[in-house]
């Protein structure tokens, strides 16, 4: 990796800072503490209530969906975190003929410095089996989802021993098997509180490691997440064919952050394959509703899936077992799945938020310039780019905040070329934070901004195109018309 380095990517705010733990020994130390025992018995807890289906009784007190949500809202409340359910109810011929309440369980932790810049962990606690509308057969939905609400549960119990600046929600939801109901809900639930949502980490289907082919896959995890952004997506289109953002929308910088992520951290022993599509071919998951809301998320999903325990009836036909049951799962997989979750969240809360309204100059000229608004709780940024083929950040230049007067009074950033120096005062201009890149012409090469904190820790990448803002996208006024 080529880079133009003046300063350090981590600006540590004093001597005392310095002797801290570094942000890969602390995520390290966090994925350490999951363990595969717990997440055994949650599955099994799961696998207990006989159906979860979206449609089975909401108040029997064993068996059922309500008794699995209220089960996890307990869980989740051990944890010390404040819990609630965000219900709704719902009507969606065909998989929903009648009017059916559908309940989420939600555990908040709350940021200490940030508490509405929110990153999100789901899974799905309904099962099915073969016919969707089967409410009364058993249907253990042992790793669909089974698996995804484990993680959940897990995250929590390990993460809420801490606490971040920025705020993590912990969610089993229902309905997905009925139509995504529980995470529109929830994503719907996120836009109503005003949210400042980072990014939604979906666990669906994240424990085993052998297709119904024999084909197994231990060492890698699928992360899928969409290219251009589907949420105002008319109105960037004109713009994102001439200025770029086919490959950029946030939650694609958000699968280059775990790819990165998974790198930094060996010692979980996973790697991250990105699937650079929204979800599996022709199939969908909960995260595709908060995409929806214009929030960044991604699905975690095994490498390789075992179709004859998915959506299937449990029985044995011709010598094969079909059905989602607790025994083909591999424990010490999903523990690794759940290791990497961990660390993302924790990694995601630790680190501001990435800046805001990132872009770039320099049409038929011999040099970028790149600007952003601050982030709050940035200490620094690191201003990256890549070949317009390429798949991940190659180049960085890290930029410390600096406060410099302006002709419009005193800003927190200065506008610096890619040799370190600031240009002459009559070039300065006051948008921020800027940075001028020498010698790199901006046709050749797609640029994105990360923020950084004061003890280390670095947000995703927001992409200098359009859609690539980690906001919900609101069209001007002009375009609104």
């Amino acid at each position: 990796m080529r880079r133009i380095a003046f300063l350090p990517v981590v600006l540590l705010a004093s001597p005392a800072a310095a002797q801290t733990a570094t942000p890969e020994q602390r995520m390290q130390a966090a994925a350490d503490q999951v363990s595969q025992q717990r997440l055994y018995r949650d599955v099994a807890k799961l696998v207990s209530f006989g159906t979860r289906h979206t449609l089975s009784s909401q108040t029997d007190k064993k068996r059922g969906i309500g008794a699995a949500v209220r089960w996890a809202e307990a869980e989740l409340k051990k944890n010390g975190l404040q819990t609630l359910q965000t219900c709704d109810t719902v009507i969606k011929p065909p998989r929903v003929p009648t009017p059916t309440k559908v309940c989420n369980a939600v555990g908040i932790q709350r940021g200490t410095e940030r508490p509405n810049d929110v990153v999100i962990i789901t899974g799905h606690i309904d099962s099915r089996v073969t016919d969707v509308m089967n409410v009364n057969a058993d249907q253990p939905g042992a790793n669909d989802d089974g698996s995804g609400t484990a993680a959940v549960l897990e995250s929590a119990r390990v993460l809420s021993k801490q606490k971040f600046p920025g705020t993590i929600v912990y969610a089993a939801l229902s309905g997905e098997e009925q139509g995504l109901l529980g995470g529109k809900i929830l994503a719907d639930y996120a836009k109503a509180q005003g949210w400042n949502v980072i990014a939604n980490l979906n666990n669906d289907i994240v424990g085993n490691s052998c297709g119904s082919d024999g084909v197994c896959n231990d060492k890698v995890v699928r992360v899928f997440s969409e290219g251009p952004r589907w949420q105002g997506r008319e109105e960037l289109a004109a713009a994102q064919r001439s200025l770029g953002g086919e490959n950029d929308a946030p939650s694609r910088n958000i699968s280059r952050f775990l790819d990165r992520l998974a790198e930094r951290l060996p010692g979980i022993g996973l790697d991250v394959m990105q699937v650079w599509r929204n979800d599996r071919f022709g199939r969908g998951g909960d995260h595709t509703e908060f995409l929806n809301n214009g929030f960044p998320a991604v699905r975690f999903s095994v490498a390789v899936e075992n179709y004859d325990q998915q959506h299937q009836d449990l029985r044995t036909e011709g010598g094969k077992v079909y059905g989602d049951t607790i025994d083909k799962m591999d424990f010490p997989y999903l523990t690794k799945v759940v290791k990497l979750n961990t660390a993302a969240l924790m990694a995601l809360a630790s680190a501001p938020p990435p800046p805001v309204n990132a872009r770039v100059e320099g049409a038929v000229q011999t040099f970028t310039r790149a600007l952003w608004e601050e982030s709050e709780g940035s200490q620094s940024y690191v201003v990256r780019w890549r070949r317009t083929d390429a798949s991940n950040w190659t180049e960085q230049v890290a930029m410390p905040r600096h406060r410099a007067e302006t002709s419009r009074g005193p800003s927190m950033c200065q506008m610096l070329r890619g040799d370190g120096t600031p240009p002459p005062p009559q070039q300065r201009v006051n948008f921020g934070c800027q940075i001028e890149l020498r010698s790199i012409r901006v046709d050749d090469w797609v640029f994105g901004v990360s923020s950084v904190s004061a003890d280390g820790w670095e947000s995703p990448v927001a992409s200098a195109v359009p859609g690539g803002a980690f906001k919900p996208y609101v069209a001007p006024p002009a375009a609104a018309k």
